[in-house]
């Protein structure tokens, strides 16, 4: 079952390296001429800017909370994540209209300095690669901060005072000692920051800026050009597998940051910043959340405000539906296999359980775009296979029954997002004593019948948590989307792209609220939970 389960998982995969290979290179070549060479320098940047603007922003903030007491650090500590819930998009969107000449910030400015013209000032246009930067960092960041934070709480005081008895100051400390133990968590979110910085379609789209991601979308359906998508998308695999090996191997280095115990990490004690420094703490941490969430969130909310009969309009009623249906059985198809994967691992423990598990999660930091040319092409290839299957025998067509359905969205979220589900159903697996495993068999139950009457019902937890994100990061999904939905097949997140495509931000409020208002409900979990370890 395992194997089936990574076979499935990889198909989409194997199709674009199979296309890619098997296909003329005349069309890359002529991309390497044209193309690629500015939109891969472009996506280089893009992703160096992100991962030093996270990290500095992540870090700072880790430590800051982690370190020091000061006003609202409690607060605080919880709202530095509220910008997870806010999807790339989203925010490009709001900071499009909070930045553009008739936003309040032009606004603003005109006001102040008594210009009446935008040919009268220059102000830095949003719709550019630094623009680009802001929005994702802004977003992003909590990678980081959770990572860190994790860390430098798990610390202790023990590391830390040892250098501090030496005469060391708090600054050396954290750059000699605290920073090289935390190393490979940061790498971790680093890494998170960089695939989720090459998922996103719609925020770079908005902006103008030309990366690899938009490339594909660009070679695929401008200039219908599937192999030469196939082949850009096979490039961008191969960094992707680097991000992914290099996460993994951060991941197994991790044990040697967190060198104090639970017990020290409560017995810490933060000192106390009052005054300017703590007055500066507390700016250092608010600013981040009113970026990335207070600003884009306010914008959206109050354009909703001003359409509240859209929230009843049949339009968002539909999209609505359709999000939560191919939701739900996304998050079902993807509970199943993570937990089919999850239980191998527990009753075999074999190598090949694991590696098995691992292959079949690589799917996570697929970019969404290229993920939807690998889901289409072995799709589509059934379709027709059966569709002239079925006119040969019968003399009937049957349509395009998997690609003219919602079913390739679901397969391709259900690819992207069985990590999530994997990831936590192990956890919860984690927490069972294996003599649980060893009772039932003595009592005559097969390994079957024991997860089903035995391990799951001590399971309900961690597999309804695992249900809840992937049907959460389904509803927020729009690079895969917007590329395998049908006609007249629209969810919440097509929806927004096609108002803001037309520049009808306003239009797109409403369904933007509910997504965010949806991304919230993981994102406060995680609040909870940390407040709960702290």
């Amino acid at each position: 079952m395992a194997a089936l389960i990574a076979a499935l998982m990889l198909l989409p995969i194997a199709a674009i390296v199979f296309l890619a290979a098997s296909s003329d290179f005349a069309a890359i070549s002529h991309l390497a001429a044209t193309v690629l060479p500015g939109a891969a320098a472009r996506t280089f940047w893009l992703l160096l800017a992100n991962a030093l603007v996270t990290a500095i922003v992540g870090v700072t903030t880790a430590y800051l909370v982690a370190t020091y007491e000061f006003p609202f650090r409690r607060l605080l500590s919880a709202a530095l994540v509220l910008p997870l819930a806010m999807p790339i998009y989203l925010s490009a969107y709001a900071f499009g209209e909070f930045f553009d000449f008739t936003g309040p910030v032009q606004t603003l400015y005109r006001s102040l300095f008594g210009y009446t013209s935008a040919r009268e000032y220059a102000f830095p246009d949003i719709r550019s690669l630094g623009g680009v930067v802001l929005v994702m960092a802004s977003v992003l960041y909590p990678y980081v901060y959770l990572t860190a934070r994790s860390v430098f709480a798990m610390q202790g005081r023990n590391a830390a005072d040892v250098a501090r008895t030496l005469g060391a100051s708090r600054f050396r400390v954290l750059r000699a000692v605290q920073l090289p133990m935390a190393r490979p968590a940061i790498v971790v979110g680093l890494t998170l920051v960089m695939m989720e910085s090459l998922n996103d379609i719609g925020a770079v789209q908005y902006l103008g800026v030309n990366t690899l991601t938009f490339s594909i979308y660009e070679t695929w359906l401008n200039r219908g050009d599937l192999a030469g998508a196939a082949q850009l998308s096979a490039i961008m695999l191969i960094f992707v597998l680097a991000l992914i090996a290099t996460e993994r191997l951060a991941r197994r280095n991790q044990r040697y940051a967190t060198a104090g115990t639970a017990g020290e990490a409560r017995r810490a004690v933060r000192q106390r910043l009052a005054g300017a420094r703590g007055a500066a703490a507390t700016l250092a941490c608010i600013l981040p959340v009113l970026v990335g969430f207070v600003i884009p969130a306010g914008v959206l909310f109050e354009f909703a405000l001003k359409r509240l009969d859209d929230f009843f309009s049949e339009r968002l009623l539909g999209a609505l539906m359709t999000s939560i249906t191919v939701a739900a059985l996304a998050a079902l198809c993807a509970i199943g296999f993570g937990l089919a994967l999850a239980f191998a691992v527990r009753s075999r423990g074999t190598r090949a359980s694991r590696g098995l598990a691992r292959l079949a999660t690589l799917g996570y930091g697929v970019p969404g775009t290229v993920l939807a040319i690998g889901v289409l092409i072995p799709l589509a290839a059934l379709d027709n296979g059966f569709d002239g299957l079925m006119r040969a025998t019968f003399g009937i067509s049957t349509g395009l029954v998997l690609t003219g359905s919602g079913f390739a969205i679901v397969y391709a979220c259900t690819v992207r997002f069985l990590a999530m589900a994997e990831g936590n159903i192990d956890s919860g697996f984690a927490k069972l004593s294996p003599n649980l495993d060893n009772a039932a068999r003595t009592l005559g139950r097969t390994p079957g019948r024991a997860l089903f009457s035995v391990l799951l019902p001590n399971m309900q937890p961690a597999l309804a948590t695992a249900a809840l994100l992937v049907f959460i990061e389904t509803l927020k999904e729009l690079s895969a989307t917007i590329l395998l939905r049908p006609f007249n097949f629209n969810t919440l997140a097509t929806l927004v792209y096609e108002d803001a495509s037309r520049a009808q931000v306003e239009s797109a409020s409403v369904p933007a609220i509910i997504i965010i208002a949806a991304g919230l409900v993981p994102v406060l979990m995680v609040s909870r939970s940390m407040d709960r370890r702290a």
